[in-house]
C-alpha cells in the first residue's frame, strides 16, 4: 500500500543511505520474478532488523500489505523516485589515473541513473583520449563544460594534493554534489554535498575486523 507522495516526511539520511541496499535486493528479486517479499526477508537481506526496514520504508508511504508483503517492483519503483534515479544525472570525473579509468569504463552507471558527460585530467598524456564517446578534457575546461553540459555531480579521483583546488574548481563552476576519492577531507561552503570513499580506509576497518577474528593481538605478524 503506497500513501499520498504529499503526506511523505523528510527522509533521515540514515536512511537515504540504506535505500540503495533495499533497492539492489529488489531489483536482484525482480529479475527473479519474484512479485512480493516480507520485510522479514528483505530486512534479513541487507542486514537490519524487520521493524527499522518497515520505518525506513514509512518514510515513503510505502506499508506493505499485511500478510502478502511488499510488492517487488512497485517498491523499487518508489525508492527509485525517492533517490531520484528517474532520470539521469550528468556526471563529471577529474583524474584519469587508474581509478579514473575505472570509474569512467563502469557500465552499471548507466543503467542507475547516471550519464558520465564529461572528464578532465591536467595529464597531458591523456587529454584528447577517449574512454567510450567521451573525451578526456583539461581541467582549465571545467567551468565551460559544466555550463555547457549541465553537470550536476563531479567525482574526484586525484591524489590528495589536487583535490581541494578541483572541488573548489568544481563548486565555482555550479556543482553542488561531489563524491571524494581523494584520501583528503574537502573545505566546502554551506550547501554543498560531499561524500567521502576512502579506499585505504576502508581496508585498514577490515583488517581489524579480520584480525579480530583471527584471534590476533596488534603486533602480530600475519604469515605471507
Amino acid at each position: 500500500m503506497t500513501a499520498d507522495p504529499t503526506l511523505r516526511r523528510e527522509i533521515p539520511d540514515a536512511t537515504v543511505a540504506r535505500l540503495p541496499e533495499y533497492l539492489r535486493t529488489l531489483t536482484t528479486l525482480a529479475e527473479k520474478s519474484v512479485a512480493f517479499v516480507s520485510s522479514e526477508e528483505l530486512a534479513a537481506s541487507v542486514g537490519v532488523r524487520s521493524a527499522q526496514l518497515r520505518k525506513d520504508l514509512s518514510h515513503l508511504g510505502s506499508y506493505g500489505v499485511r500478510g502478502v508483503g511488499y510488492e517487488v517492483e512497485t517498491l523499487a519503483l518508489e525508492i527509485t523516485r525517492a533517490l531520484g534515479l528517474t532520470q539521469n544525472w550528468p556526471v563529471a570525473i577529474v583524474g584519469m589515473g587508474n581509478l579514473g579509468h575505472a570509474l569512467a569504463s563502469y557500465s552499471g552507471f548507466v543503467t542507475k541513473g547516471f550519464r558520465i558527460v564529461a572528464l578532465f585530467d591536467d595529464d597531458p598524456s591523456h587529454v584528447g583520449e577517449r574512454i567510450g564517446d567521451v573525451s578526456i578534457r583539461p581541467s582549465a575546461d571545467i567551468a565551460a563544460c559544466a555550463r555547457e553540459l549541465g553537470i550536476t555531480i563531479g567525482v574526484i579521483a586525484t591524489p590528495a594534493p589536487a583535490a581541494q583546488s578541483v572541488c573548489d574548481a568544481l563548486v565555482a563552476s555550479g556543482v553542488r554534489a561531489i563524491l571524494n576519492f581523494a584520501p583528503s577531507v574537502l573545505s566546502v561552503p554551506p550547501g554543498i554535498d560531499v561524500r567521502r570513499v576512502d579506499l585505504s580506509t576502508e581496508l585498514q576497518i577490515l583488517a581489524f575486523h579480520a584480525q579480530r577474528k583471527l584471534g590476533l593481538t596488534s603486533g602480530t605478524v600475519v604469515p605471507r
